[in-house]
């Protein structure tokens, strides 16, 4: 196996799982369910008097996203520290990070201006801001499983995956026309 291959499928260090099962992938689960939630809540404040209670969940639901995304973050980094600078894959995962930085960013300060309460007389810009961000998080979402399903990014080497199918099982399918195929 190639050499630079092969580092990006081990882990830099037990925190970020174990070989063939890293981490980032389901810290990432956090951040989306709780930001997508945030916009069901905001979707809710418009239509539901008085709103205040769906307002201070989506609040809470984008905090417990930020917290989520850190965490995330701080794994996806230690995946990102096995890449080799100047591979595709390389390439792939620096615009992934840069795309949930910014995401991350831009609900950092949509958590600070709802603490201040900037939003309570612009909730329409609260459901605009949520999608946009959604949108944005699944153009990285996407450009993570490039990383996983396209380049092998901390995935098993075809060898280790081979564990899990026996090949005795793979007996020749008959030919709908009765043939042996």
């Amino acid at each position: 196996m190639h050499t630079a291959m092969d580092a990006a499928k081990r882990p830099r260090t037990v925190l970020a799982g174990p070989y063939g099962h890293p981490f980032h992938p389901i810290a990432v689960t956090v951040p989306i369910g709780a930001w997508t939630s945030a916009l069901v809540f905001d979707v809710g404040a418009l239509f539901v008097r008085p709103p205040g209670f769906l307002e201070l969940g989506a609040v809470w639901l984008i905090g417990i996203g930020i917290a989520g995304a850190l965490l995330a973050a701080l794994l996806g980094l230690l995946d990102f520290t096995r890449l080799r600078r100047g591979d595709p894959a390389y390439r792939v995962a620096a615009v992934h990070m840069v795309l949930n930085v910014f995401v991350l960013a831009c609900w950092a300060v949509s958590f600070y201006l709802r603490m201040l309460g900037q939003f309570n007389d612009s909730r329409t810009w609260t459901v605009i801001s949520d999608v946009v961000l959604l949108a944005i998080l699944g153009v990285s979402g996407y450009l993570g499983g490039m990383l996983a399903y396209r380049y092998g990014v901390r995935v098993a080497t075809e060898a280790a995956q081979r564990d899990g199918f026996n090949p005795a099982l793979d007996a020749p399918s008959p030919d709908p026309r009765g043939r042996q195929s």
